[in-house]
């Protein structure tokens, strides 16, 4: 039913709309949380500056953070009801466009078929079945050769055979001298060399303890 503001009806809005609106109120909730988290970070800061020689200040920069983190909560909640909306509207929408094409693609097959019968194409098949065959006949009658045979098979044996004999003369012409294998130089094989540089995981490993030996 369409909603009404001062008795107007308002027209509903397209899934491409909605999306987009979902899509910004996300990256605005995205952009709030980011900033709450930087107060949150700098109330802890503040918190365990003054933990020791102002306890008071210490113990509202804790309440101020509880609050922010409060709020950051809150704002997760709304982004995963959001999200949750916007992956809906999405699949409903994609749903929509496929059964629009599937629907279009059927009404096109049906006026092709309008004009297509099963028995006519059984016709044409034989037709064109028909017409391969008078063509192989053609082409057969064609590759026929005239006036008999155009070579003599016995002499083109003689050839063959001469040819041959000529191709193996040449062959132990050309067969070459083997030659005695001359020696590879051989290097020498050198000790290895120790290597001193620490691995990808050693690195971190060591900055993570400089980095807790510093704060303790």
């Amino acid at each position: 039913m369409p909603l009404k503001l001062f008795g107007k009806a308002q027209k509903a809005p397209s899934a491409q709309d909605s999306i987009r609106k979902l899509q910004e109120t996300l990256e605005m909730l995205e952009k709030r949380e980011d900033y709450l988290q930087k107060k949150v970070n700098k109330e802890l800061e503040i918190a365990k500056k003054n933990a020791v020689s102002n306890k008071r200040t210490a113990m509202m920069a804790l309440k101020r953070k509880k609050t922010y983190e409060g709020q950051i909560d809150k704002l997760s909640g709304a982004r995963l009801t959001i999200e949750q909306q916007l992956m809906t509207i999405e699949g409903a929408h994609v749903s929509l466009e496929a059964m629009n094409a599937m629907r279009m693609g059927a009404r096109t097959m049906k006026t092709i078929h309008n004009h297509m019968t099963v028995d006519q194409v059984d016709d044409t098949m034989d037709e064109i079945r028909e017409q391969m065959e008078v063509a192989a006949e053609i082409n057969d009658a064609i590759s026929q050769p005239l006036g008999g045979e155009l070579y003599d098979e016995s002499e083109l044996e003689d050839q063959l055979a001469e040819l041959e004999e000529e191709v193996l003369k040449e062959n132990r012409q050309e067969v070459p001298v083997n030659k005695a294998a001359e020696p590879k130089d051989v290097l020498p094989d050198f000790p290895d060399v120790p290597n001193n540089k620490l691995s990808e995981e050693e690195q971190e490993l060591a900055a993570l303890q400089a980095e807790m030996g510093m704060t303790f």
